[in-house]
This record gives structure tokens, C-alpha cells and sequence, in this order.
């Protein structure tokens, strides 16, 4: 046997290459045995994106909820739906579990990059760490049952971080080229991550202080112009079709449902006679704040919070119970989670230049974001992932000083916002992903 000619592989399969193969395995079961393990049940939205996907095949409208063509939601999911039924022949087969297993697939993918971005913000061992608690943490694996846009949103934003932390480190315009593609897709997934690329760009700029702030500027413009490219068509679609304006979605249900205290529906607070939901929204917050500010202001802070983090996600209906974890009180693990994170972003903002500011300020703004609308753990989810990033990374730089008085490697916290293009490098190449 000539041991040359295998002696590059044997080099690159390293005990953390193992280590991360396992969880990804151990990931992948997991998912897998929960799919087949139990009968899946339809929520309302899940049995709507049902409809939605079949009617788009079978009459080419693209209608949420209604038969006649609107913008209530985002294309992202419904258009992966219609892909996967098209794909299986959902006249002859049952599409939804091809979808699950997609679902799956995007999860297990989704450990890896939690692992690929705690590595470079804190080290090898923060990102073995985060994803082993990815691999197994409850609602992961269930929320792959669901008809629900979770699992390919938690997806693309990781997927979406990962290129902007490459952007930003690498100085790289194709890395923010891509990161602005998979921030469009993720806001067509989820709208209400749009926000995102001014709160990143606005933390490179000021990071990097006045004399980076052009190329910071030429990432940003880079990013934004791979996010208009994917938002263009769903912009065209909406002025032809429906002949007006819209960034987004048109949905303001969940604006208007987050402005009852406490999910108190019958508070009787105004007349909702003929009433939009966004008029509804403006007029109780109108006599809310008037009549009963402290209840409203309780509610848009520390209430809303405890609705969204206390408790996890328990996925879209599923019968039997599927514990995951052999843990008496699994909800114990999450609160450990919850509050990691909250430790690991007092540590992390120390030394707020570093990469691991972006994650913090990703789960910031979307909470702050979320004080807006109808609190759900479902709606949540999708910043999970970050949390167990930024403990586990705080948690590697912790130890790291404890032991060695030093940063862990991957975890670079006080360099220039952008790494200035290396001598050898031409204007016609820059280092992509």
C-alpha cells in the first residue's frame, strides 16, 4: 500500500474533523428518528402554506389565505414548497415528508455552520461546544416536523452570517456580495431580518474608525446590492400584480395581536368595528399608552421578553412525545442557554470591537424588533442558534485568559474593522469564500 498517496487525507482528518463528523451524525439521527418516529399534525399557518403551494402549481396564483393574489407573506417558503411539490409529483405522492426531510437536511447543515462561526469568533473548542448543544437542543429537532418557516430561516441566517463575519474579516467585496444574497433570502424567508444589513454595516464602520470607513462603505454597498438583487423580482411581481408598493409583506396581524397585555383578547380596550389590523394596532397602542401606560409598557418590555425566552419552542404538533434529551426538566437546559448568552454578551461587549459583537447585536436588535409584535417562542427560534454561539464563545475566551492570560485562537477581538489587501493582491483579486 503506498501510504503517500493517502497521507494528505490522513493529515486533514484531525481529531476535531472526527469530533465535528460525530455530531453531524449524531445531528442527522436524531432528526431522522424524530421524523419517522411520530405522526405529524398540521397547525393553521402549516395547512395554509399547504394550500398556498398547491394553488400556485395548479393555478399559478400566489395568494396566502385568499384566491385572488396578494403580498400577506414573503415568497421564500411558499416558493420552496412548490419546489419540493413539483419535484415529488404531489398529485401521485404525499410532498410533506420530502419536505421534513429537507427540513432535516437544513438543520444538520445548520450545526455545521453554528460550528464554522463560533470557531472564528472563539476557537475550535467553542465551535465543537456550540454545536454539540445545536445537535441536540429539543426544538431544533422538532421544529423539523412543522409546515413552518423556521428551519430554512435558521438556515439561511446562519448561512448569512457566516459570509458577513468572512466579509468583514477578509476585507472581502465577494464574501459581502454573497452575505447580501443570503440576507435577501433570508428576509424572503423572514421579513423582519431587512433590518440587519444597516446594523452590521453600522458596527464595521464604527469599529474600524475613520481611516477604513471607504472600504467599509464598499462592502456595504456590495452586500446591498446582492440583497437587491434577490428582493428585484418580488418587488416587480407586487407592482405588476397588485400595483402598488411593497418592501416586504402586507401582513400586520402580528403587529396588531402584540398589542394585547398578556394575549388578553377581549380586553374590550376600542371599538374594532371596521378596522384594518394595522388601524387596530395604531389605536389600541394610542389608547393603551393614554389610559394604562404602566400595563403597556410592562407588557412592550419585560413581558413581551418572558413570552419569547422563557419557555421553548415545542414544534408544530406532534404525537407521541419525542423527549430528545434524557433530562427530567428539559426546560432547564434552555434557561441555560437563555442565560449563558445574557453572561456572554455582558463579557463580549468588554471588547466590543471584536467579530463577536455581530451575533450580540444580531440578537439585540431582533429582540428589540420582536417587542413590537405578538411575542411567540416559535417566532424566536430563529436567534437560538446565536445565543448558543455567543455563550459558547464567551465561555472559550473566558477560559482561554483564565489559563493562558490570552485570546483563543479564531477569537481576535481588537483588530481594524477590515484587514488591509496584502501586498501581492491586485484590485482584480480579493480573497472570496
Amino acid at each position: 500500500m503506498n501510504r503517500s498517496l493517502f497521507s494528505p487525507l490522513f493529515r486533514t482528518v484531525t481529531p476535531v474533523a472526527i469530533l465535528l463528523a460525530v455530531l453531524l451524525l449524531l445531528a442527522t439521527y436524531v432528526r431522522i428518528d424524530f421524523l419517522r418516529s411520530v405522526d405529524h399534525q398540521m397547525s393553521p399557518d402549516a395547512v395554509n402554506y399547504d394550500a398556498m403551494a398547491r394553488q400556485l402549481l395548479d393555478k399559478g396564483v400566489y395568494a396566502y389565505h385568499d384566491t385572488e393574489p396578494n403580498a400577506f407573506v414573503t415568497p421564500g417558503y411558499p416558493l420552496l414548497l412548490a419546489g419540493v411539490y413539483a419535484i415529488v409529483g404531489y398529485d401521485s405522492y404525499d410532498p410533506l415528508p420530502y419536505v421534513r426531510y429537507l427540513q432535516a437536511l437544513f438543520g444538520v447543515v445548520s450545526v455545521w455552520l453554528v460550528y464554522r462561526i463560533a470557531a472564528k469568533l472563539a476557537g475550535e473548542p467553542a465551535g465543537l461546544l456550540a454545536a454539540a448543544i445545536t445537535a441536540v437542543y429539543p426544538p431544533f429537532i422538532w421544529m423539523n416536523g412543522a409546515i413552518l418557516t423556521e428551519s430554512f430561516a435558521v438556515f439561511a441566517l446562519l448561512a448569512y452570517i457566516l459570509a458577513q463575519l468572512i466579509a468583514i474579516e477578509r476585507s472581502s467585496r465577494t464574501a459581502a456580495a454573497v452575505a447580501g444574497v443570503l440576507l435577501g433570502v433570508t428576509v424572503l424567508i423572514r421579513p423582519e431580518f431587512l433590518p440587519l444589513v444597516a446594523v452590521v454595516y453600522g458596527f464595521v464602520l464604527l469599529r474600524g474608525g475613520r481611516a477604513n470607513r471607504g472600504d467599509a462603505w464598499r462592502l456595504a454597498a456590495y452586500s446591498c446590492a446582492g440583497l437587491v438583487l434577490v428582493m428585484l423580482p418580488w418587488w416587480i411581481r407586487n407592482a405588476v400584480t397588485l400595483h402598488e408598493w411593497v418592501l416586504t409583506a402586507t401582513q400586520a396581524n402580528p403587529l396588531s395581536a402584540g398589542t394585547y397585555p398578556y394575549k388578553q383578547y377581549d380586553d374590550g380596550l376600542i371599538d374594532r368595528t371596521g378596522l384594518t389590523d394595522r388601524q387596530i394596532a395604531i389605536e389600541r397602542l394610542r389608547v393603551g399608552f393614554s389610559t394604562q401606560p404602566w400595563l403597556f409598557l410592562k407588557w412592550y418590555t419585560v413581558g413581551k421578553l418572558r413570552y419569547i425566552y422563557e419557555y421553548m419552542y415545542a414544534g408544530g404538533g406532534f404525537t407521541p412525545a419525542y423527549p430528545v434529551l434524557p433530562l427530567r426538566d428539559p426546560h432547564k437546559f434552555h434557561l441555560a442557554i437563555v442565560w449563558s448568552s445574557v453572561a456572554g454578551m455582558a463579557l463580549l461587549l468588554r471588547r466590543w470591537r471584536q467579530l463577536a459583537t455581530v451575533p450580540v447585536l444580531i440578537v439585540v436588535v431582533m429582540s428589540l424588533i420582536r417587542l413590537a409584535f405578538v411575542p411567540e417562542y416559535r417566532y424566536n427560534i430563529t436567534v437560538m442558534p446565536l445565543m448558543i454561539v455567543i455563550g459558547c464563545a464567551a465561555l472559550a475566551q473566558l477560559t482561554h485568559r483564565l489559563l493562558y492570560g490570552s485570546r483563543p485562537e479564531g477569537g481576535r477581538t481588537d483588530e481594524p474593522a477590515l484587514v488591509p489587501a496584502q501586498p501581492t493582491e491586485t484590485a482584480h483579486h480579493r480573497p472570496g469564500l
